[in-house]
């Protein structure tokens, strides 16, 4: 789905574990690292759209996450020019994104990165939750400091572990 002004509506995805890190997921074949994230489909709300793309990309299923919290608002990045395909209709000029905080209530073994048979990742690793913004992609980057700030707190607290 893209708006009115370009942007196609996504959902992105910071998953914790009991330490507080982040998954952090390498493109297949590529040595571009990011959270997964993904489109919301016609008809799709946010909420079903960020658990349909956890599955398809991480292979964990509702059950296996609990919900921490998502932003009141999109954040929205432009694609650089020689990502925008101009001979499509509606044109899309980047993403605008609900972002979630999720919590793996489950054994990291049930990541499963080939859980579909075109799979997006072909490794993951947890991280510090800060590392994302300095190793993304350079025009994601600015989306990325604006959800880990938004989370931070959360993740952060002393009261992260009382709140399960």
């Amino acid at each position: 789905m893209i708006d009115s002004e370009g942007f196609r509506a996504n959902v992105g995805i910071i998953l914790t574990n009991d330490l507080g890190r982040v998954f952090w997921a390498r493109r297949l074949g590529m040595d571009a690292w990011q959270f997964p994230q993904g489109g919301i489909e016609k008809d799709e709300s946010h909420k079903l759209a960020m658990y349909r793309e956890l599955r398809e990309e991480t292979g964990l299923d509702e059950e296996h996450v609990k919900i921490m919290g998502f932003t009141d608002n999109w954040l929205r990045y432009s694609l650089p020019k020689r990502f925008i395909r101009q001979n499509t209709y509606p044109l899309c000029i980047g993403q605008k994104q609900i972002w979630y905080l999720l919590k793996l209530v489950v054994d990291e073994s049930y990541v499963n990165l080939t859980y579909t048979d075109e799979p997006e990742f072909d490794k993951w690793k947890w991280v510090d939750l800060w590392d994302p913004i300095n190793e993304v992609v350079s025009f994601k980057r600015s989306v990325y400091e604006q959800a880990i700030k938004y989370f931070a707190p959360f993740i952060t607290s002393p009261e992260y572990e009382k709140r399960y």
